[in-house]
């Protein structure tokens, strides 16, 4: 069971197992919105004040990065997706053509 401000390990299974191409656009960022939080609360969280399976899913996860990275990725994860977005737009366009 994960500490009480953290995501739920079955939702973090459940995003998880879920393939990328069966979510939206909107799952799809929610989920790495939901994810890049619980990562940045892991790392904020004091090790001594989680409980032994918090500390040890925090291990396995790599919660804990830090804000910059986790920053980073976030831009880096939402650039891809909309750059796809913009992708499946245009040819979209070019079959109409």
């Amino acid at each position: 069971m994960s500490d009480g401000a953290r995501q739920s390990f079955t939702d973090k299974a459940g995003a998880a197992l879920k393939p990328d191409s069966q979510k939206g656009m909107l799952e799809s960022g929610g989920d790495m919105l939901k994810g890049k939080t619980d990562k940045m609360a892991g790392g904020a969280q004091p090790e001594g004040n989680k409980g032994m399976l918090q500390q040890a899913g925090d291990a396995m996860t790599g919660a804990g990065s830090t804000a910059g990275d986790l920053v980073n990725s976030a831009a880096n994860t939402l650039g891809g997706m909309l750059g796809g977005a913009q992708n499946n737009a245009q040819q979209k366009a070019n079959e109409k053509k």
